[in-house]
Parts: C-alpha cells; sequence; structure tokens
C-alpha cells in the first residue's frame, strides 16, 4: 500500500497493526530477557564478569599472572536454592521511567531454617455397609510406615529422639526442652527414654548380626574402659572392625573375651598389653601406640640418662624401619618379621634382667610378648596401633563424662545395643536418623 496516496483509515489501520506486533516483540524480548536472567543465576554469574568470549584489554585479567593451582577449593560451596527471590526495581528513582529486562548484578544466599510445630495426625476409620450382602467393613490399621504397633509415636519422632539421644549424645531433659521450644511438643522423661529403648528393642537383630560380622573378620581391635551402672563400677567392651562396633558391658576378667568372640573367631585380635586378652590362642598384635607413650614418658622422667635415651631412640627407630617395610611375597615379610624381632630383643637384652635400669620394665614387656609387635609386618592389613579401639569409646566415655552412667540393667543393655547401631552406622558413613528409620519400619523376622 502507497503511504502517500492511503486514505486515513488505511492509516490508521497501518498504525494499529504495527502497535500490535510491537507489543508482541515487546513480551517476547521480556520473556528472553527473565529466560536470561534465570540462567545467569544458576550459572551463578555477576554482571561484572563480562559476555563469554569477550576479550579483557589491557591491564585486564589478561596481564594478571596466573594463579597456583589449589589441590581443592577453599571458597564456600552453595547450595541448590529451594527457593529463588528475585529483587529489581521497576521505575528509575531518577526520572520514573518504567524498567523492563536487566542482568544479575550479584546473588545474595541466605540459609534459614523455620521452627515447625508437631503434626498431630488422626487416622479415622469408617465403617461402611455393603448395600448388597449387608457386611459391615471397617479398612485394616495400614500404618507400618507411620508407626511401630499400637503407640501413638510415629516413627520420625522416635527416631529422631534416638538419634539426639546417641548421636547428639543430649541429656533427656535438653531434648524434652527442644522438642518443646522448636516443635512445641511436650513429653515426659519417661515417654523420650522409652523411645530409646524401643530402638534397642527393635534393633536386637541388627546388634546379633553386628557381632556375627565381628566374630567373622580377620582383624577385630578390642579395648575396654569403665563404665557405671547404678553406682557399681563396671567395664563396656568394645570389639570392631573398620566397618562394625559392638559394645558390651561386664566385669574386666578374660571370660568377656570368649563370650564376644565365640569359637569361631580365628583373626588376628589387636589390644594394649591388658592381661584378659593372654588367654587367646590365635594372633595377636599388641599396641605399639601405647608401647612408645610408655617409652616417651620414660625418656620425659631420665633426661640426662644417656642408656635410657640410647634405648628409646633405637627401638622407635626399629618401629620406623617395620612401618616402612612393604613386599609382595609372604615368605620375605615372615623373614622380615623375625629380623625385627631379634634386632629388639638385641636393643633391650643388656637391661631386661638390670635391677638399676630404669628401662628393665619395658625391656621385660618387649621380651615378653615380642611375638605379637610385629604381626603388623607379616600381615600388611593389620594395624600396629589400637587406635581404631580408642576411637570407638570416644562418644562412650564422652557420654559417662556427662551422665555418670546407666541407672539399671535395663538402661544399660539400651545403652549397648545403641552404641552398636549408631557406631556401626558411624563407621560405614550412613545417615543414623535415615537408618534409624529404616529399622522401624522394616519387617521384623
Amino acid at each position: 500500500m502507497d503511504v502517500e496516496t492511503a486514505t486515513r483509515e488505511q492509516l490508521l489501520r497501518i498504525i494499529a497493526e504495527q502497535q500490535r506486533v510491537i507489543e508482541q516483540q515487546q513480551a517476547v524480548v521480556e520473556q528472553l530477557q527473565a529466560r536470561i536472567v534465570d540462567l545467569e543465576a544458576r550459572l551463578g554469574r555477576s554482571g561484572g564478569r563480562g559476555m563469554p568470549g569477550l576479550k579483557p584489554g589491557p591491564g585486564g585479567e589478561a596481564s594478571k599472572p596466573a594463579r597456583k593451582p589449589r589441590a581443592e577449593s577453599t571458597g564456600r560451596h552453595r547450595a541448590e536454592p529451594t527457593q529463588r527471590v528475585m529483587h529489581a526495581m521497576d521505575r528509575c528513582p531518577r526520572c520514573g521511567t518504567h524498567l523492563v529486562g536487566g542482568s544479575v548484578k550479584r546473588t545474595r544466599e541466605v540459609i534459614e531454617l523455620a521452627p515447625s510445630p508437631v503434626q498431630i495426625i488422626e487416622h479415622v476409620y469408617v465403617e461402611r455397609r455393603c448395600p448388597s450382602c449387608g457386611k459391615r467393613w471397617v479398612p485394616p490399621a495400614l500404618l507400618q510406615e507411620a508407626v511401630v504397633g499400637r503407640q501413638r509415636f510415629g516413627v520420625g519422632l522416635v527416631s529422631l529422639i534416638a538419634t539426639l539421644r546417641e548421636e547428639g549424645r543430649l541429656p533427656v531433659r535438653t531434648i524434652q526442652w527442644y522438642l518443646q521450644t522448636v516443635h512445641h511438643l511436650s513429653l515426659s522423661v519417661g515417654a523420650i527414654v522409652a523411645a530409646s529403648e524401643q530402638i534397642a528393642r527393635r534393633g536386637q537383630t541388627t546388634v546379633e548380626g553386628i557381632r556375627e560380622r565381628v566374630r567373622a573378620s580377620p582383624v577385630v581391635n578390642a579395648d575396654e574402659t569403665g563404665w557405671r551402672e547404678n553406682g557399681r563400677n563396671g567395664y563396656v567392651w568394645t570389639f570392631s572392625t573398620p566397618t562394625e562396633r559392638y559394645f558390651t558391658r561386664g566385669t574386666r576378667e578374660k571370660e568377656m573375651v570368649d563370650r564376644v568372640l565365640g569359637d569361631t573367631f580365628s583373626g588376628v585380635l589387636v589390644s594394649d598389653f591388658y592381661a584378659a586378652y593372654n588367654h587367646y590362642d590365635g594372633l595377636k598384635q599388641r599396641c605399639w601406640a601405647h608401647l612408645r607413650l610408655d617409652i616417651h614418658e620414660l625418656r620425659e622422667f631420665y633426661p640426662d640418662d644417656a642408656s635410657v635415651q640410647t634405648w628409646a631412640k633405637e627401638l622407635g627407630d626399629l618401629y620406623a624401619t617395620a612401618k616402612a617395610f612393604s613386599h609382595p611375597k609372604e615368605r620375605e615379610r615372615l623373614c622380615a618379621k623375625q629380623r625385627f624381632e631379634r634386632l629388639a630383643l638385641a636393643i633391650c637384652a643388656p637391661y631386661r634382667e638390670d635391677q638399676a635400669a630404669a628401662q628393665r620394665r619395658l625391656s621385660a614387656r618387649i621380651t615378653r610378648f615380642i611375638e605379637e609387635l610385629f604381626v603388623f609386618v607379616l600381615h600388611p592389613a593389620v594395624p600396629s596401633q589400637n587406635n581404631a579401639a580408642e576411637r570407638s569409646l570416644r562418644h562412650l566415655v564422652t557420654s559417662r563424662k556427662i551422665s555418670g552412667g546407666t541407672r539399671s540393667p535395663a538402661g544399660t543393655a539400651t545403652k549397648m545395643a545403641l552404641s552398636s547401631l549408631f557406631g556401626t552406622w558411624r563407621a560405614q558413613g550412613v545417615n543414623p536418623l535415615h537408618a534409624t528409620r529404616q529399622l522401624l519400619i522394616s519387617p521384623q523376622v
């Protein structure tokens, strides 16, 4: 159409059509700009980084020296946002012009946790009558994944209480305060204790499985520590592997070792020099960490005794050499073990009968347990120290300092079961809250 010869009505139609096209294009542009903003926010880009492919000018990033690469990133890792709030100005503060589009200038991460009130869920069972046969029907109570048995506490609440009690090592009163403050839930002390006892009863089969796997392990670390029950002294024993933790309370007699390991265990027992482990007929590795600590204390007590200092240094160098030894053939490792034993005996021989020597007692100990000091050379999978058992007992020692022990045999049984369950989950890197919930909802054999 020739605009110069078009009538007024025709020109108005052309203008209206052009305005409609412009509005459509503006809507498309706004949608694309919003998409760009969202993509840049996901990529963590800021407006100051520039467009991709734009080469920096003189004095820019290209002129800076290359930064030395780090072994790992030291910056704070941003989590995936669960909600995104966009902040943009609608009008220019200076002239009032309407603003659209734009690019992301910066982002800010805010982590928030809102208190969540407890959910009281009422399950209503409606009875209905069949119009054909006249039989009345009520649906079955299928709540296996919501609650255990006929109790009113859901599996989520019971799992949380047990996790706070065992993994968080919180006192019962503190758990009571937390539930009231954060979740507006008032529970008695007895209800909180009963929740922990329920986990212990439910996990009894799992605990027995842990003990059986410990017995089947080729290497077991063992240790013991004090534990009072109703004011009476006793001992907690731990028998652990890299993936299992088993705890039990009893006396400090050697029968505790036989009761846990049974007749089927034929692996290497790693322990300190306590006499309760002596009667085990299989291979034993005595803890060099305990021995080296005693040697170190002796050196500090006799700093001016040249014979003590020389003796200690020779043993330290021998242990370092044994730790560094490695060979693929078992025969060579056996020969090396025997060679280290002969060298250790030669170092201790001048002092084990000398009543005046300060190192006489430790020399006699090394001579007595010489065949149990270098087992780690023959079997590379065996550790030379008992740190694994010490670490497995750490949480119980902390709990003992907080509570002083347990008050009854039932409380002790609950504590030992929970320690075995949560200790094993901790060693395996399992989320204890999820594992406890799975324990509750899993069918019992």
